[in-house]
Parts: C-alpha cells; sequence; structure tokens
C-alpha cells in the first residue's frame, strides 16, 4: 500500500526542480492501489463572496444558494457572520435549519459576544461549525487590534474553548498569516489546537503570496504544530494567483480548500471554486490519491445561480464555467474538436454542465409542469415566490416563443425573495421618449396601502422610469453601477439588468430585473433595489464593517 505524504522542500533550486520533474514523471501505482485522500472544499460565497462591493442578498436568495451548495457536493458552507447584522443573522440561522449535507459554519471574531452569537445562529443545524479568527501579522496587531502578541494568544485560547464548549468541530484562522511570523502564528495555532481546534485554516488574506512560499508555509504548520487537526488554505487573488496558492498548499498537506463559486470575494476575490475542483480531478496523474466529492457536473449551473443572485456577471473567457471556456473561434481548432473534442479540451463540458440537455416550455405549459420543470432543474421554489415566477413565466412566454433553462433561471433569480420583500410592485408602466421630447414615464406601484401613481422625466427612457418609481416609493438615491445583458441569444432574448442603488442614507443594494424589453427590465431591477432597501429600514438592519480572514 502506497500512502502518499506531503513532499518535503529541499533547499537548493537543483534538488527542487529535479523533485517537481520526477513528480511529473513518476506514474501512479500500475494497479491503482493508492489510499485515496479526500480534500474538503470549504466554500465561502456565502461570507467572503457577500463581502464583495454592491451584493446584498436576502434570506431566500441565500438560501437558494445555499441548496444549491449542497446539491453541488462542497463539504462546508461558510453561511455568513451572525454578529454583523441582523440580516446575516437570520440567514446563518434559515441556512442551518433547512440545508442538510453540508456542514453549516459561521464565522466569529474572538469576543464571547460574537462566539455566542454564531453559536446561536448554526446550533440547529446537523453538522455545525464555528470558525474563530484573529490576526497574527505584526502590522495587523499594532495597526488594527492594537494588542500585543501575549494579548492575541490569550484570546485565542479563550475564544476557540469558548466554541469548543458548543461544538466539536472548531475552526481557527490566524488572520493575514502569510505576512505573520512564521514561529508565532504557530505558536498561536498550537494554542488553539491544545483548545480543540479541528481545522487550522492558513489565510493569504492580502494577496500577497506565491506558489512555491505559501507551499512551504502549510508544511511548516504541519512540521510545527502538534496533534490531530486538518490544515486549510484560504487564498486571495489580488496577484491573480489565488488557485493556484491554494494548490501549492493541497500538494504540500492541506487537506481543505476554502473558495467561492466565480472567484468572488472581497477586492479581487478568493480562489474561484471550479477551478480549484476541476484542477484536482482533470490533473489526477499530477495530485494522484487526492479526489474531491463535489458533483462537477452542477458546477455551470451553480455558477450561473450565483451570478444572477449576486449581479456579478461571469466574464466570458472564465475558466470553466464562461461563455467562452468551450468555443472555438480558429479555424484549425474547430477542425481539431470537430475530429476529436480532445484535441483542443481538456474537459468534458458535460462534466461541468456546460452541454446539459435544455428544457423548453411555451405559453401553453401549466403551473404543474412549470413547478416540476423547477424541481428537475434544482430550483426549490415555493409559495408566493413560485406564484410569482409562474406569473413572471406567463407574461414572458406571450411575447417569447420557448423559455429554456437560462430563461428559467433568470424569471426565478428575480422573483427569490418575494415572499418576503413584496412592499411594491408593477401595475403599469409608460415610457415616452426621442429626439424631439424630453423622456417621461408613469408608473403605478400595487402596495399594502393600495396603489400609488407617480410620473418622471430624465435624460432616457430608463432615466424617466427610475425617476418616476423613487417618486412613487419615497427612495431615492443614486445608481452606483447600471449593467445590462442577454439571458440567451435571438431578437426575442430576455434582457437582464443588475444595478446598484446607494440611497442618500448610505444603504447600498443590488438589484435584478428581467423582460423582453430593456427599459422595463430596468424599471423592475431598480424596484428591486428599492424594496431591499424598505425591507432594511423597516427593520434596522445596519451591517458591521468586519472583513474576516
Amino acid at each position: 500500500m502506497l500512502v502518499l505524504r506531503p513532499p518535503a522542500f529541499v533547499a537548493g533550486g537543483f534538488f527542487v526542480a529535479v523533485f517537481v520533474l520526477l513528480s511529473f514523471c513518476t506514474p501512479p501505482d500500475s494497479e491503482g492501489d493508492i489510499e485515496m485522500d479526500h480534500v474538503l472544499i470549504f466554500d465561502t460565497t456565502l461570507r467572503d463572496g457577500e463581502q464583495s462591493p454592491g451584493i446584498s442578498l436576502d434570506v431566500a436568495e441565500k438560501l437558494e444558494i445555499a441548496d444549491q451548495l449542497a446539491r453541488l457536493g462542497v463539504d462546508v458552507i461558510e453561511a455568513g457572520f451572525p454578529i454583523a447584522s441582523e440580516g446575516d443573522f437570520e440567514s446563518v440561522e434559515a441556512i442551518a435549519k433547512a440545508v442538510s449535507g453540508p456542514v453549516i459554519c459561521a464565522l466569529s471574531r474572538t469576543g464571547f459576544k460574537d462566539v455566542d452569537r454564531a453559536w446561536e445562529a448554526v446550533r440547529h443545524a446537523s453538522k455545525a461549525r464555528i470558525h474563530v479568527f484573529i490576526a497574527t501579522s505584526k502590522i495587523h496587531m499594532e495597526k488594527k487590534l492594537k494588542m500585543t502578541p501575549e494579548q492575541v494568544k490569550a484570546e485565542a485560547s479563550a475564544a476557540v474553548a469558548r466554541a469548543k464548549s458548543y461544538t466539536a468541530d472548531v475552526e481557527f484562522s490566524p488572520e493575514d498569516g502569510y505576512r505573520s511570523d512564521p514561529d508565532f502564528m504557530c505558536e498561536v495555532c498550537q494554542i488553539a489546537v491544545d483548545n480543540g481546534a479541528t481545522t487550522l485554516n492558513i489565510p493569504d488574506t492580502v494577496g500577497f503570496a506565491v506558489p512555491g512560499d505559501y507551499g512551504k508555509l502549510i508544511q511548516y504548520v504541519i512540521d510545527h504544530v502538534r496533534g490531530d487537526y486538518v490544515v486549510s488554505t484560504h487564498c486571495h487573488d489580488d496577484l491573480g494567483l489565488a488557485v493556484a496558492n491554494s494548490l501549492a498548499g493541497v500538494e504540500n498537506g492541506a487537506r481543505q480548500v476554502e473558495c467561492a463559486m466565480n472567484g468572488l470575494g472581497e477586492r479581487a476575490g478568493n480562489a474561484a471554486l471550479e477551478e480549484v475542483v476541476m484542477a484536482i480531478k482533470t490533473r489526477s496523474d499530477y495530485f494522484a490519491g487526492l479526489d474531491v466529492n463535489v458533483r462537477s457536473e452542477e458546477l455551470a449551473r451553480t455558477s450561473r445561480l450565483v451570478s444572477r443572485l449576486t449581479g456579478y456577471h461571469v466574464q466570458f473567457n472564465k475558466a470553466v464555467v464562461g461563455r467562452n471556456a468551450f468555443a472555438h473561434e480558429s479555424g484549425i481548432h474547430q477542425h481539431g474538436v470537430l475530429s476529436d473534442r480532445q484535441t483542443y479540451e481538456i474537459i468534458d463540458a458535460n462534466s461541468v454542465g456546460q452541454e446539459a440537455a435544455q428544457i423548453v416550455l411555451g405559453k401553453h405549459s401549466g403551473r404543474h409542469a412549470f413547478a416540476d420543470t423547477l424541481e428537475k432543474m434544482g430550483l426549490h421554489v415555493q409559495g408566493d415566490a413560485l406564484n410569482a415566477a409562474f406569473v413572471r413565466f406567463k407574461e414572458l412566454a406571450d411575447r417569447k416563443v420557448e423559455i429554456g433553462e437560462a430563461d428559467l433561471e433568470a424569471i426565478v433569480a428575480e422573483e427569490l425573495g418575494t415572499a418576503i420583500v413584496h412592499r411594491f410592485a408593477i401595475a403599469e408602466l409608460e415610457v415616452h421618449g426621442g429626439t424631439a421630447s424630453k423622456p417621461t414615464a408613469r408608473v403605478v406601484l400595487t402596495s399594502p396601502d393600495g396603489k400609488v401613481e407617480a410620473t418622471g422625466n430624465g435624460d432616457g427612457m430608463i432615466d424617466a422610469a427610475v425617476a418616476a418609481i423613487s417618486e412613487a416609493t419615497g427612495v431615492h438615491g443614486k445608481l452606483s453601477d447600471f449593467r445590462v445583458a442577454s439571458v440567451t441569444g435571438g431578437a426575442d432574448a430576455l434582457g437582464s439588468v443588475v444595478v446598484q442603488l446607494e440611497t442618500d442614507d448610505g444603504t447600498k443594494v443590488t438589484g435584478r430585473g428581467v423582460a423582453t424589453d430593456v427599459v422595463e427590465a430596468s424599471a423592475r431591477a431598480y424596484l428591486n433595489a428599492v424594496n431591499k432597501v424598505v425591507r432594511m429600514h423597516e427593520r434596522g438592519d445596519t451591517r458591521e464593517a468586519v472583513v474576516g480572514p
């Protein structure tokens, strides 16, 4: 039995080069007698991913993403930061109660109020984890925490012990670990393990690492921290090396990778989940003996769902899940692919869900067929949200001959959370414009208090529609971002609009809308954002600005 162990780093470039060469040339055991080692996939889309500028997800939207992540087969879902806001707490608690399969994790600083709040949020989960963090780099301790090294050690010890009193599954992160003194960081990690931490996450919080050095740091932790624990990576993409650094960590003994769908996250983002998964699966010759539990055929659908709900479009040339990931423009490439796809494709498109059989509905499709189709697609929509989605489907089916999977996903993404955010809805929308007159709009909105009508004008018909909605709802602000894209091709394609609204009091939200008319889609997106603002104001929800690992 051959048991793979993390490779030891050897001083001297020649010996390192020889080792790397041999690692490529040595084939797997011919009889397949290799002990498989499972790499845990820790998804932080709902925590670090949601910290991307402009992303604001409701509870229903987070639940939909969490459900799909469970369907995808991730091992851990970091559901959020419960102490940050009432909305974050509600989301984590709802996911802990409703989503089964993965471990449900909540992030916490070292203060007991944070730890207690984290446990209160995840305690209903069948598998619950508390993730405690505190910075260990000199600059963070001096400039941010204003703590001495001894104080940091005491904080880590007490917080991990507190978390351990609630659950056996406790993770500890020395924030800014890569820029920390390795010996001090390991000393703090040892304290965490001694107090019950079962996972040690070594973050490259600011994306400063390069693969060789990050791999060495992972090995250093394994060599210097005693105990029974899993080592994890958490890499940011500021230098475009998050995935490479994560894989270097895996190569050197890390058995959990913290990542996010589509690479979402603070600043330039986190390691992209889809890239990490497919690198390990596709290069099984290199990562011999390693495997992940992720069902890769669900990657494309998960990517589309996250993209539509967050409003962050996936770049066309994005690896694995981008629109052009399996497109070939060059004649030479096209000829080769037509002869044998493996000539220019190292991944089977079907294996990541990029060429799944399309489901098509039309205007004669009924409610049962609609609901059944959504279930088969893994979209679990019920109650008022299902009713609203079906109404939108019937409206669009009258204008569009065929509605496919991508259209259905867009409709559901727009209507998710309708059962929660339902203050205003569009009953009527009229717009007038042209080169000879100033664009104007009239809108009639429904609300629990009855109908309200307003008019507005602007530089264009979209601007006029926005002005009318602002007048009708009393919510005023500015659009800090406005993006338009087509959901599918063709003259009758649905237009998808994503807006980011910043109100006069500094509240920032994202809104989405789809329609065959781009002005209507824009109005729906703006009203979607307004409804979020109204709900946040009604419950007095403000989010504490805390970054985390």
